[in-house]
C-alpha cells in the first residue's frame, strides 16, 4: 500500500479531522486545484468543488470529495 492510498484510507476513516495539506494531497492525486475567485476549487473529472481553505477542512468538503472520487472510480 502506498503512502498516498493510506492518506486516503485515514481520510476516509475519519472525514472530520483532516488537514488541509492531507486534503489537497488527496485532491492532486485524483485532479488538481484551481485557484482564483473567492475560494480555490478541485477539479476531478468533470467535476468542479469549491471549498474554503482552513485548517482542519470541514467534514462536509471532505465528503463531497470522496463522493466524487467513488464516483469517478464507479464504486
Amino acid at each position: 500500500m502506498t503512502r498516498a492510498d493510506k492518506r486516503e484510507q485515514k481520510i476516509r476513516q475519519n472525514p472530520f479531522n483532516v488537514s488541509l495539506e492531507d486534503f489537497e494531497a488527496l485532491i492532486k492525486q485524483y485532479g488538481e486545484i484551481l485557484e482564483g475567485g473567492s475560494h480555490p476549487k478541485a477539479h476531478i473529472n468533470n467535476h468542479v468543488y469549491p471549498y474554503k481553505r482552513k485548517n482542519p477542512v470541514s467534514a462536509h468538503y471532505v465528503e463531497g470529495i470522496i463522493r466524487i472520487i467513488d464516483e469517478m472510480k464507479g464504486e
